[in-house]
């Protein structure tokens, strides 16, 4: 949808996120682009953003910039 993007999340297999893109603003999710900068580079054979963490601690995360 407009206004949201594609990451990728999972250590092993990765699951498909679809996220608003007011995200890339925040400090916390700017932590997790720093650790998939410093695994992967700019450049990752999937093609898009992958995040190399869990699961769990992404959606974790992510609750956290949910809320007002």
């Amino acid at each position: 949808p407009k206004g949201h993007f594609t990451v990728y999340v999972g250590e092993s297999e990765k699951k498909r996120f679809v996220i608003p893109l007011s995200y890339l603003n925040n400090p916390l999710f700017q932590e997790l682009l720093c650790q998939a900068e410093e695994e992967f580079g700019f450049y990752h054979p999937m093609g898009g953003l992958t995040i190399p963490c869990t699961e769990e601690l992404f959606i974790d995360v992510t609750s956290h910039l949910r809320k007002p």
